[in-house]
């Protein structure tokens, strides 16, 4: 697997995500997943599950070195103190000293201004608690905001991106700062295994609809995927998107899915107003 290299941060460019997955499943499937050869694992303080991701990385017998370990601040946690004590029970919750990356969740949803949210991770990054800082769902004008209010550099925005929604402003923002794009809903709430291109494209190569979309996203340059699965057999299936590429014609074909109304992920509050 190879790694996105973003702002100093060297991320394995496919994760193991962990939304909606009750603790039971994380304990069952990510040892599993890292049994395969993941390295990289997404939770956050909302998902409710950090505790179970932490006893799943420990109980893998995988040195956390190795891992690359993601979670996000809730939004009713920007407040300055409330922040470090909330990332403080999260490193207890998971086990670890540290994480790799600490994002802010959403952009929306709280009324804390964004220069305290900003020094809130730059001072448990200077603390040792992460190595890097990142946002999520944030749109182009907040990533400017971030990365001038930032004294560390941003690493990623962590956003919905599948072939049926255009996220090219965001990520030509993102290039613009160093930082990388990490793609979740990759399977777009379950349309794409059943998309008649994609699976053509699929059959092309002896693949999987799923697999075609993983691989279309890791194969754009900064682009980072989630993957996520409570089923043991689709792990290696995920997995397996790394000995085969495709075309530029098929690049392009697939990204010729999205449309205007492909966004599915927009909670009222939490969500800013989006890049038209």
């Amino acid at each position: 697997m190879h790694a996105v290299n973003s702002n100093g941060a060297n991320i394995p460019a496919l994760g193991f995500g962990t939304f909606r997955m009750s603790g039971a499943e994380v304990l069952r499937i990510v040892p599993q997943a890292l049994k395969i050869g993941f390295r990289h694992v997404d939770t956050a303080q909302a998902y409710g599950n950090e505790a179970e991701v932490g006893e799943a990385i420990h109980r893998s017998g995988i040195p956390r070195a190795d891992i690359f370990l993601t979670t996000k601040v809730w939004v009713d946690r920007y407040r300055h103190d409330d922040f470090l004590a909330s990332v403080d029970e999260s490193l207890r919750k998971l086990k670890t000293d540290h994480v790799d990356l600490l994002l802010l969740h959403w952009p929306g949803g709280s009324d804390v201004p964004m220069a305290e949210r900003i020094g809130a991770l730059n001072e448990v990054r200077a603390a040792g608690k992460v190595r890097h800082i990142g946002v999520s769902n944030f749109n182009t004008a907040q990533m400017a905001e971030a990365v001038r209010l930032s004294d560390a550099p941003i690493a990623t925005n962590q956003v919905e991106y599948h072939p049926y929604l255009d996220q090219t402003k965001v990520l030509q923002a993102a290039r613009q700062y160093g930082m990388s794009l990490t793609a979740y809903y990759a399977m777009a709430n379950g349309k794409v295994p059943s998309d008649q291109l994609l699976n053509d494209i699929g059959n092309r190569h002896g693949k999987t609809a799923a697999q075609v979309v993983l691989r279309w996203l890791v194969q754009q340059q900064d682009v980072i995927a989630l993957s996520k699965t409570a089923t043991e057999a689709r792990l290696e299936e995920n997995f397996a998107i790394f000995d085969f590429a495709l075309t530029r014609e098929e690049m392009a074909a697939v990204r010729c899915l999205a449309r205007a109304d492909g966004r599915i992920v927009n909670p009222a509050g939490p969500a800013p107003v989006w890049d038209a």
